[in-house]
């Protein structure tokens, strides 16, 4: 499998992930994902080089955005100081579920952050997801805290606050990287 920036023609393609995602994550029981998110905003985050896919063979298998952008209102300004970067919007297509991908797509993650100057991979996980918490607990991560106050990007409550990090380092992820070298954060 290799990783590989998405593409604007790529759009479709991530926003019918969501549509996947959000009525599995439904049959879960769960309410993460279920409004749409804004197709502009994602094309943005595409265009501006932060979002991955994961392909097998021609088959999309996952996806993730890793930038060193954090959402606004949910971490302190000491947090913020120090070298991070952040994911969101990671998700497995359910064709390709239980072969552990998103866990080594958070391993690539982390492996890009270092490479960054990173010190942290920081992520905000949806609230009231508590599956969603356990795996990525379960995946090296720590709990901050939560945040509930402020708004999401789609309008309406936040509703993805629950704040967890875990340190930066070298991996071996198994991925054919096809991405570009990340840009430092210390601007070297």
């Amino acid at each position: 499998m290799r990783i590989v920036p998405a593409r604007p023609g790529d759009l479709p393609q991530l926003l019918a992930f969501r549509t996947e995602a959000a009525g599995w994550l439904s049959r879960l029981g769960t309410d993460q994902w279920q409004f749409p998110y804004p197709a502009a905003k994602l094309l943005e985050t595409v265009e501006d080089g932060t979002v991955f896919m994961v392909l097998d063979g021609s088959a999309t298998a996952a996806t993730v955005t890793v930038t060193p952008e954090a959402q606004a209102g949910l971490w302190t300004e000491q947090e913020l100081s120090e070298p991070s970067m952040f994911i969101n919007k990671l998700s497995v297509a359910r064709t390709h579920a239980g072969r552990n991908i998103g866990g080594r797509l958070l391993d690539w993650a982390g492996d890009r952050a270092c490479r960054a100057g990173a010190t942290w991979l920081r992520l905000d996980a949806w609230t009231t997801n508590e599956d969603l918490q356990a795996y990525y607990l379960r995946q090296g991560f720590q709990h901050v805290r939560t945040v509930l106050d402020g708004g999401a990007i789609n309008g309406g409550p936040r509703v993805s606050g629950w704040l967890a990090q875990r340190p930066t380092h070298p991996t071996d992820h198994g991925f054919a990287d096809e991405t570009p070298e990340p840009g430092r954060l210390d601007g070297g």
